[in-house]
């Protein structure tokens, strides 16, 4: 799909990308000027940004930047991102990382899914056998793939990556506690709790050298809040969402059953007794 496609495409299905940063001043720039290839409907959320960040958000008067003192975690800078996005009218937003991992060029992949699933979370997957994926990228991703099988009972490729298409207004309603990391699990699992389909596309990705390599995960803390989010979800997943949609499942089997015999019936009435 050609870039003013994609535009128009953005336009019309009211879509826009937005890039949630953090003290990424060596890639933020080139990321911004290969989204604005495609369209110029971009929200820049800068999250507390202490480096050269802000000074080169300025140089792309273009976009609709969120800004804010102190860093606050990337979940917070997502829901304010999508906050922004529906107060702007934009019913979908496409979430792009701004250290250079993800392609623009992957772009128009959400939107030719999107005509497929109007109202579903489109997550890239990434190919994660490549050499360059760092050893706590490849646990955190099979991790992460497990405990959403537990939560959700559906089993998902990549529920780690952050390129995503999210239905921005169907959320609108969706209450969330997380702040960090761990949200990009949590907005997965309660939408999925809310029946909201899944969807994935495959998408490239890029891991620079380790030397050059810019991470704002702290393995341990994160992954400690991680945990005790999973543990969280199991407990409500366990106690409540399985149960519901158990009892959800025997009922409407057993409508469609009761429909299927009286119609059944009507079709072949029993024969009245001839009368003596």
């Amino acid at each position: 799909m050609e870039p003013a496609a994609f535009q128009a495409l953005c336009k019309q299905k009211k879509v826009c990308v937005l890039v949630p940063t953090y003290n990424n001043e060596q890639t933020v720039g080139q990321v911004i000027r290969d989204v604005l290839e495609y369209t110029d409907q971009v929200i820049v959320v800068c999250d507390g940004a202490t480096d050269s960040t802000p000074e080169i958000l300025k140089q792309f008067p273009q976009i609709d930047l969120v800004s804010y003192l102190p860093n606050k975690g990337k979940g917070y800078a997502l829901r304010q991102g999508f906050k922004r996005a529906v107060d702007m009218g934009y019913d979908y937003a496409i979430t792009i990382d701004s250290d250079g991992q993800h392609f623009a060029v992957d772009l128009p992949k959400f939107i030719t899914a999107l005509e497929e699933h109007p109202a579903a979370v489109i997550i890239g997957v990434r190919n994660m056998d490549q050499a360059s994926v760092p050893g706590k990228s490849s646990f955190g991703h099979k991790f992460s793939n497990f405990w959403f099988w537990v939560e959700t009972g559906l089993k998902r490729n990549d529920t780690q990556s952050g390129y995503r298409l999210y239905p921005v207004k169907l959320l609108e309603r969706t209450s969330f506690i997380t702040r960090k990391f761990e949200f990009e699990i949590e907005v997965l699992v309660r939408s999925s709790w809310r029946g909201i389909e899944m969807a994935e596309v495959p998408v490239r990705v890029f891991y620079a050298p380790r030397e050059e390599r810019i991470s704002h995960f702290r393995p341990f803390k994160d992954f400690t809040r991680i945990s005790i989010l999973n543990t969280f979800l199991v407990t409500i997943a366990l106690l409540y969402i399985h149960p519901r949609d158990f009892f959800r499942s025997f009922k409407k089997k057993n409508s469609v059953s009761s429909s299927a015999s009286s119609y059944s019936r009507s079709m072949n009435p029993t024969p009245s007794k001839p009368s003596r």
